[in-house]
């Protein structure tokens, strides 16, 4: 079914001339553009918002999701992207790159597969390097063996995947684990492809972003929908994984005793 829009954003007419009900349009930026309007109240009812308007909404609405995109807790699902190891001391992943996929701006985690025709793929967790410096202390970088850790260095538009030692090439796979991403929408009627409890959080957080623009003072009962909307969210997408002692702590397999210091 097709659907045809008005002058306020709102689905009047489908494919057939015949009239529907809002409620059985999809959601798009526009409904909830004009929705988020309508709630810092900067558009009556019955009045329709003017293109300027519009486009200044939609702009902040794909601002808000270029920041949530970075959240852990925002993102409902990680993706597990890998390529067959080819001996190279690193890999560039973003568009074109290694991993040709769009750039992350950080693992949540990573692990190499041995794969082989005798035996079932088998799969070792590799340790993060949280930063350049880290990576910058390893004395022979170009060292081949078993891998151990990977760095991840989140340039632009190209990030750069470290791991050491260095895979050997063929029989291996590098396995990378980031987040969902969200995107940005490319036009006002594209229809909103997120988890449904999404569409509340978006509206009224748009909405309390909307109302300085107007300079308008915050509202404590948007505000408050705002962020109980993000904490459903929050509470739906939490996974926390076991803790884990680092290796220096667990030493030779024993773990540390917090009371006796041993």
């Amino acid at each position: 079914m097709g659907y045809i829009l008005d002058s306020t954003g709102h689905y009047v007419l489908d494919s057939s001339g015949d009239p529907i009900s809002d409620s059985l349009a999809p959601t798009t930026p526009l409904s909830l553009i004009i929705r988020a309007l309508k709630k810092t109240g900067a558009l009556g009812v019955g009045q329709s918002a003017s293109a300027e308007d519009v486009q200044d909404a939609f702009a902040d609405l794909n601002d808000m999701l270029g920041q949530w995109a970075r959240k852990r807790w925002l993102i409902y699902h990680l993706i597990d992207w890998s390529v067959v190891s080819t001996g190279q001391l690193s890999y560039t992943i973003g568009p074109a790159g290694d991993f040709n996929v769009t750039r992350p701006d950080r693992l949540e985690f990573a692990f190499f597969r041995q794969l082989g025709s005798s035996f079932k793929p088998v799969d070792y967790p590799l340790e993060i390097l949280q930063s350049y410096e880290d990576y910058a202390r390893i004395t022979i970088k170009d060292l081949q063996g078993f891998p151990l850790s990977i760095f991840y260095d989140s340039g632009y538009p190209l990030g750069t995947l470290y791991p050491w030692p260095v895979i050997p090439a063929a029989q291996y796979e590098l396995h990378i684990l980031v987040k969902e991403v969200l995107g940005s929408f490319v036009s006002l009627t594209q229809t909103v492809n997120l988890p449904p409890e999404y569409n509340e959080a978006l509206l009224y957080n748009l909405a309390c972003r909307l109302r300085p623009s107007y300079q308008l003072p915050p509202d404590a009962q948007i505000t408050a929908l705002a962020l109980t909307s993000l904490s459903v969210i929050k509470n739906a997408n939490a996974q926390i994984p076991l803790l884990r002692l680092p290796t220096a702590v667990a030493k030779n397999g024993t773990p540390y005793n917090i009371f006796s210091n041993n």
